[in-house]
């Protein structure tokens, strides 16, 4: 059994990784905050279809009432799962901020 020796890092090398590291960085970022925005507007577009029933079951448009009660169910259901989520990425930041290094 051999041991292979480590290659010595060189600043070159050392920023090249660290530009990498960046980019991908960025990209992930870019796509996590693209995926939450996706998904706050998908929670407008529940809530805003559930307004817009409610709206036609007062005035007497609406022709089946389930309709309004299973849209303002998912929305409400939507908007419980989101703050529930931001609820816990905001416990995960806290924690992080108190580990001590």
């Amino acid at each position: 059994m051999s041991i292979t020796p480590v290659s010595a890092v060189t600043s070159a090398s050392l920023s090249a990784a660290t530009a990498a590291s960046t980019a991908s960085s960025a990209e992930t970022d870019a796509a996590f905050a693209s995926q939450l925005a996706s998904a706050v507007d998908g929670i407008q577009g529940l809530q805003s279809t559930s307004s817009e029933l409610a709206i036609r079951a007062v005035t007497g448009d609406l022709s089946d009432m389930h309709d309004y009660t299973i849209a303002a169910t998912e929305a409400a259901v939507a908007l419980e799962l989101a703050s529930a989520l931001r609820n816990k990425a905001v416990e995960a930041v806290t924690e992080v901020m108190r580990i001590q290094v």
